[in-house]
């Protein structure tokens, strides 16, 4: 079976897609991001489909999204700050860790995330009160990115070269490939 090489969780502003595509260039590996997957699958942004047809229809899109990057990506894998949400995504990131895959939790504090998000529209679910929102989100989804993760990562006070780094680190020789 194919498997990712890493796969990168957190929540949102916690620099996924960021580390990962610096993680996939320094080892000559693909990136992919399953939220950029179901936005090429539906031809609507995330943002467009939260309010047009609601977030447990855009959960849904998510799920299949994972399952299949995960079935099908050799390189490195950033998934949406909420598809930990999900039990069978959490089953299947779990599963995946246990086969010896890593999944890396980029882990933020509400300071660093805030500034990182602004006033991002491209966020639906932090577009009333970012920083309460942000707050919350971290608070209820962290147990959940505790389960899947093989690796956490602080990327509070660091730079991105730092976090970088240990994330390189962190890859086993298979994942390094």
């Amino acid at each position: 079976m194919t498997s990712p090489a890493l796969v990168l969780v957190g929540p949102p502003a916690s620099g996924k897609t960021t580390v990962g595509t610096a993680v996939a260039t320094a080892r000559d590996l693909p990136f992919r991001d399953t939220d950029r997957d179901v936005e090429v699958e539906t031809g609507s942004s995330i943002a467009d489909l939260f309010v047009q047809h609601g977030e447990p229809h855009f959960r849904a899109l998510e799920e299949r999204a994972v399952a299949r990057a995960l079935a099908e990506h050799d390189g490195v894998l950033a998934l949406g700050g909420g598809a930990v949400t999900s039990a069978a995504t959490r089953e299947l990131l779990v599963a995946y860790g246990r086969a010896g895959g890593t999944v890396v939790w980029l882990d933020v504090d509400v300071a660093s995330a805030a500034r990182r998000v602004g006033l991002s529209r491209d966020r639906p679910l932090l577009a009333v009160n970012p920083r309460a929102m942000l707050r919350t989100m971290l608070e209820q989804r962290a147990p959940l990115y505790a389960e899947v993760a093989t690796h956490p990562v602080a990327t509070a006070g660091r730079s991105t070269e730092e976090v970088v780094a240990e994330v390189l680190e962190v890859l086993t020789p298979e994942g390094a490939r």
